[in-house]
């Protein structure tokens, strides 16, 4: 564990308080969002856009973080947005004013991103990306179980008593930011020039990246545009008949397999090859969407969750370990960020669309057609893109 630092650990606890607090919410937002009267499809449109409009800003930030040679305030900043969105859900009912609050949590990601994951970056060596990746993925994971456990804890004694508990997040939403100021940056040797960074200038990354960067990304956008948002396996769990403690109850399961399983994921890729665990991962998922088009067990659809942590666990951190190593260190933020921007943008369409099918055809077609593009990359990155160690030699070569 000695290449667990100081630092990875800070950081790592910033982000099990943020996802404490925002994963007390989520498991409850479709269910709210329901409550006041949201259809499926505004749900996903709001879904969709928040995340597009918000990701953007990933890419401008990441690339600003390199170009200022500056951190930890993207890293500051980020997550102080993210823990004042909370309170404002609750606010008002208004789906505008909703919009605003969604974009703000994910606005606060979005400047955030890139620079963290460079510090992570920063702290490994190539042979570590996967276990300090994986460390930090069941760290951030961990907030994930304790604030739907939470979560199910109050609305066991105050059911339907959704808006204090939006209050209630705010308090782990804080802990991140306080915690967050015991990062430092570390002193550069080469001072980076600082230049004018206009919001789009990272999409120019994308034309002077290697081409395997260009090859992984491609596949991780392909696939990102056909994986929409978990909220709509929650209202699947929903739709076959479990009530709301029970959906947030399969929902805390998934998240304690994503973490109990995504640092020795990481350190199995690291002996065997990102790009294998990433494979793998992707196979998984195939079977969970399948299973979740096909079945509306109620048994088998809490088993599925257990099988998405894997795939969660197996992907999450693995893909950003992956882009770390075949980019060149001062491009890291940049690189993490123009993929996270071109990301969003297709979790934009992904949900939307998945919102707009599911109203027409249901939710089995909808799973469905998932699972088959799923296989289709799969396919892609076992054929056509390379494996990082060869990646890695001829970067030493």
């Amino acid at each position: 564990m000695k290449y667990i630092t100081r630092t990875v650990w800070i950081l790592s606890l910033v982000s099990l308080f943020t996802d404490m607090a925002s994963e007390m919410l989520y498991p409850v937002m479709p269910i709210y969002l329901r409550s006041i009267g949201f259809s499926i499809l505004l749900i996903g449109i709001v879904e969709g856009v928040a995340e597009a409009t918000a990701g953007l800003s990933k890419g401008y930030f990441g690339k600003l973080s390199d170009t200022s040679g500056k951190r930890v305030p993207f890293v500051q900043i980020g997550y102080a947005f993210s823990a004042v969105s909370k309170p404002m859900m609750a606010f008002f009912i208004y789906p505008i004013w909703i919009f605003f609050a969604r974009t703000i949590d994910r606005f606060g990601k979005g400047i955030r991103t890139g620079a963290r994951d460079a510090i992570l970056s920063e702290e490994a060596t190539p042979q570590t990306k996967g276990k300090i990746f994986g460390f930090h993925r069941s760290m951030d994971t961990l907030g994930a179980v304790l604030g739907p456990a939470f979560a199910l804890l109050y609305l066991y004694y105050y059911p339907q008593n959704y808006p204090v508990l939006f209050y209630i997040a705010f308090i782990p939403g804080l802990l991140a930011v306080v915690a967050s100021f015991y990062l430092k940056d570390k002193k550069k040797k080469n001072i980076i020039e600082k230049r004018s960074t206009s919001f789009f200038s990272f999409l120019n990354y994308w034309k002077d990246s290697p081409v395997v960067y260009r090859q992984i990304v491609t596949g991780l956008l392909a696939f990102t545009l056909f994986n929409s948002s978990d909220i709509f396996l929650l209202l699947k769990a929903k739709q076959a008949g479990l009530n709301d403690s029970t959906v947030i109850g399969v929902y805390i399961f998934y998240n304690l397999v994503y973490a109990l399983c995504a640092f020795p994921a990481g350190i199995v890729a690291d002996k065997i090859g990102l790009k294998k665990m990433f494979v793998f991962g992707l196979s998984v998922f195939v079977i969970v969407y399948l299973g979740m088009g096909v079945t509306n067990n109620i048994y088998i659809i809490c088993t599925l969750f257990g099988f998405y942590g894997i795939y969660a666990a197996a992907t999450e951190g693995i893909s950003k370990a992956w882009i770390s190593n075949i980019t060149e260190k001062k491009d890291i933020a940049t690189a993490i960020g123009t993929y996270a921007g071109l990301q969003s943008i297709c979790t934009m369409l992904a949900s939307s669309i998945t919102g707009l099918i599911w109203y027409k055809f249901g939710a089995g077609i909808t799973f469905i057609i998932t699972a088959i593009a799923a296989l289709l990359i799969v396919f892609y990155f076992g054929l056509f893109v390379k494996a990082e160690r060869k990646i890695l030699a001829n970067k030493n070569n």
